[in-house]
């Protein structure tokens, strides 16, 4: 039996890393899927593969998430293609090279905040109309270091600190029409995201090694295994709502060494 088949999911940031994940393993399990990027080339090329693999679908469609003309049309085109909306994957967000505060200007961090909670905010007003007709889910991408810090990346952070907040408001604005809004925060998931703020550091090879280490299991996760967590979420935790659920490999588990930040001059 698959098990979201005939559903509909919409998959921002779909054409690679975790998104490209969510969007593989909704297609394996029945779905129809629509999912948007920036890049047409790397999205149209996923498209083909998986509509040749089955059982499900796929449909791409180019967009900037800083645009709200743009989040409506994706919707429109989504809804015109498959008559419905079930599932609503939220995960297209940017994480900036390492930065203290004094890095950072103003308007880099209101872009950021547009970029990773803004464009969330406009997908599930957009979306909210189709899936209370279809009673569906909200899934928003946050992350674990939401919960418990990270070096230099005070804007990242608190954009995705802000995503934990929305997505329990929701949940409980939204349980009258019975759809259900959860977050799921991945830890060092192996991304091209990951790699491009580990070839931005100092020391690549040394990140790399760090995040690898970061989990009791030893490695990253991979993005298909973030894509069966996203589905999880969406076809049998039918019990939750408001939730947040972690898939780190262990990483916030146990004490690790704290002085290697080292006190200012």
């Amino acid at each position: 039996m698959l098990r979201f088949e005939n559903k509909v999911t919409l998959v921002t940031g779909g054409s690679k890393g975790i998104g490209e994940g969510v969007v593989r393993e909704f297609v394996k399990a029945g779905a129809r899927v629509s999912f948007c990027a920036r890049g047409v080339e790397t999205g149209q090329a996923l498209e083909k593969e998986l509509n040749k693999k089955g059982p499900g679908e796929c449909f791409f469609i180019q967009c900037d998430v800083r645009d709200e003309s743009q989040i409506k049309r994706t919707i429109e085109k989504t809804i015109a293609r498959y008559t419905q909306l079930d599932c609503l994957v939220n995960n297209a967000a940017w994480h900036p090279p390492e930065q203290t505060i004094d890095d950072v200007s103003v308007e880099e961090f209101t872009e950021l905040l547009k970029y990773n909670v803004v464009s969330y905010f406009v997908f599930c007003k957009n979306a909210l109309p189709h899936l209370r007709r279809t009673k569906g889910n909200i899934i928003n991408v946050s992350s674990h270091v939401a919960k418990m810090g990270e070096l230099c990346s005070i804007p990242y952070i608190s954009t995705k600190g802000c995503i934990d907040g929305m997505t329990k408001a929701m949940a409980v604005d939204e349980a009258k029409y019975q759809v259900r809004v959860n977050s799921v925060s991945p830890g060092n998931i192996w991304t091209p995201l990951w790699k491009e703020v580990a070839d931005s550091s100092a020391d690549p090879d040394a990140m790399i090694k760090e995040g690898e280490e970061s989990q009791l299991c030893g490695r990253f996760g991979t993005i298909e295994e973030a894509g069966k967590m996203c589905l999880f979420v969406a076809a049998d935790a039918t019990f939750c709502t408001g939730n947040d659920f972690l898939f780190t490999g262990g990483a916030e588990l146990g004490y690790g060494r704290k002085t290697q930040i080292k006190p200012a001059e």
